[in-house]
């Protein structure tokens, strides 16, 4: 079982940047394919970012496309989301979580762990 911890949420102006970080504990998440989701008040949960366990294949949600770069670094059993040139629509609470297998899902049924959230506000 893995446990997740996100960060680097906070308070930014639109066009500025964040880097969101996952830590796990636990497990490996070499054996994890991650997903960054986000849900704003109101809205569903929807998948902005995620990669395979290996690291080749990444989806991006067309509203983030060139904007957001999800990476994954072993060694500190961490993974990240650059989030750039933000907008007021990226406000959002934003979770990470892992899914044991080598499909790369976007749907939240589809993963099992989850962190317990960092809140990011973009203001205009």
């Amino acid at each position: 079982q893995v446990q997740l911890v996100e960060s680097g949420g906070g308070l930014e102006q639109a066009g500025a940047s964040l880097r969101l970080s996952c830590a796990a504990s636990g497990s490996t998440l070499s054996n994890y394919a991650m997903g960054w989701f986000r849900q704003a008040p109101g809205k569903e949960r929807e998948c902005v970012a995620a990669i395979s366990r290996g690291g080749g294949n990444t989806y991006y949600a067309d509203s983030v496309k060139g904007r957001y770069t999800i990476s994954r670094d072993s060694a500190k059993n961490t993974v990240y989301l650059q989030m750039n040139s933000l907008k007021p629509e990226d406000t959002a609470i934003y979770y990470c979580a892992a899914y044991m297998g080598d499909y790369l899902p976007t749907r939240p049924v589809s993963y099992r762990y989850w962190g317990q959230g960092t809140q990011v506000t973009v203001s205009s």
